[in-house]
C-alpha cells in the first residue's frame, strides 16, 4: 500500500482537560492542506517505526489547518506518550493523507453523535459538517468529569453549541446519559454514531440494537481494542512470495510473516485502522478485528493480519 505522505508542522499545540493535547498541523509554506470528509483520520509518523491513526477534530470546510486530540494514555504502545513528548510547537511531523472509515451516512434525516471521552473528536467534525448542512443532529459528550475534559470551551462558542449535551459521570443524575431517552424509537433516516472507549462504545450499540436500530444505522470507530492472541498453532503461505510459516499460539501472522523475511505495512496493531489488510486465496480466517463489517468476514476473503488467526489448518494469503 502506497501512502501519500504529507510533511508539516505543528503551528499550535494546547494542553486541556486531563493529559489531552490538541494540536494544529499546517503546510510550513501556508499551502492548503487536502481536503477532508467529517470522520476521516491521519497516519501521524511520530518517529522512525511508530506510526498511529487520529481523528480529525477541526472543520472539514478549513483548509489551512488539520486539527488533533491526542489523550496520553500510559496504558499505550508508547504513540500517544511520544505525540505529548515530540510534537512540540514548531516540530514538524509526517503524515498520511486523511482516510475515512467512519464517514456521515449520506441523506440522514437525523444523526445521533456520542463521544465518550477522546471519542469525541471525529464527532467534533461530524457535528461540523452536520451544521455547514443544516442537517439535523445532536452531540452527547460523555466525561468522568468536567475539569478533566478537553474541547468544552471550543464546543460552547460553536455555532452548533444548542444541539451540543455534556454528561459529566461525578454531576447531578439528571444530566447523566439516559441512552434509551437519546435513541428513542428507531424513526426513518436516523443514524447513531458512537466513539470512544469498547466498554462504553459496546453499551451504545447494544442499547441501540436492544432499542431496533438496523445495523446499518448504527456506525462506530473504535480507537483502541484488547487484541486476544489465544488459539492453536497453525500454517500460513504466502502465495506470491512462495514462503511458508507456521504461526505459533501466541503469535500475530503479521510477526510470523516477519520471521521469514514478508514485511506487510503496519501501523496500529489492534486490527482497528486497515493497514495490514490482506486478501486470502484459501482457508478459514478467525477473525479478531474490528475494521471488517460483518458482511466482510462473513465472505472470508480478508484478513487483518495484526490480530486475526485462522479456523482452518492453512491460510493461502495473497502477498
Amino acid at each position: 500500500m502506497s501512502e501519500q505522505l504529507l510533511n508539516l508542522v505543528v503551528r499550535k499545540r494546547e494542553e486541556q482537560g486531563e493529559g489531552v493535547v490538541i494540536l494544529d498541523l499546517a503546510d510550513p509554506t501556508g499551502k492548503p492542506l487536502p481536503t477532508f470528509e467529517a470522520g476521516a483520520h491521519v497516519d501521524i509518523h511520530v518517529k522512525p517505526g511508530l506510526v498511529r491513526q487520529y481523528s480529525l477534530c477541526g472543520d472539514p470546510a478549513n483548509v489551512a489547518v488539520y486539527r488533533l486530540g491526542v489523550l496520553k494514555d500510559p496504558a499505550s504502545r508508547g504513540g500517544s506518550v511520544a505525540v505529548h513528548e515530540l510534537l512540540q510547537e514548531g516540530r514538524e511531523v509526517l503524515i498520511g493523507a486523511p482516510r475515512n472509515h467512519f464517514p456521515l451516512a449520506i441523506g440522514a434525516s437525523r444523526s445521533i453523535l456520542i463521544g465518550g471521552g477522546i471519542g469525541i473528536t471525529p464527532m467534533i467534525a461530524m457535528a461540523h459538517a452536520l451544521a455547514a448542512a443544516d442537517s439535523p443532529f445532536e452531540l452527547h459528550y460523555c466525561g468522568r468529569s468536567r475539569s478533566r475534559t478537553a474541547f468544552l470551551d471550543e464546543l460552547d462558542r460553536a455555532d452548533f453549541a444548542a444541539c451540543v449535551h455534556p454528561h459529566f459521570d461525578d454531576e447531578e443524575e439528571a444530566q447523566k446519559l439516559d441512552l434509551p431517552a437519546v435513541l428513542g424509537a428507531p424513526q426513518a433516516g436516523v443514524h447513531v454514531y458512537v466513539c470512544g472507549p469498547a466498554g462504553f462504545m459496546d453499551w451504545v450499540i447494544d442499547g441501540a440494537r436492544k432499542a431496533g436500530y438496523a445495523e446499518e444505522h448504527i456506525h462506530r470507530e473504535y480507537f483502541q481494542v484488547e487484541v486476544d492472541a489465544s488459539g492453536d498453532a497453525f500454517e500460513v503461505v504466502a502465495s506470491r512470495s512462495g514462503k511458508t510459516v507456521q504461526v505459533a499460539e501466541g503469535q500475530s501472522i503479521l510477526d510470523a510473516l516477519a520471521e521469514v523475511g514478508i514485511k506487510v505495512e503496519k501501523s496500529c496493531e489492534q486490527g482497528v485502522c486497515g493497514t495490514c489488510l490482506c486478501d486470502v486465496l484459501e482457508g478459514e480466517p478467525d477473525h479478531r478485528d474490528v475494521y471488517l463489517t460483518d458482511e466482510e468476514k462473513e465472505a472470508g476473503d480478508q484478513i487483518l493480519v495484526c490480530c486475526s488467526r485462522a479456523k482452518s489448518k492453512k491460510l493461502v494469503l495473497d502477498i
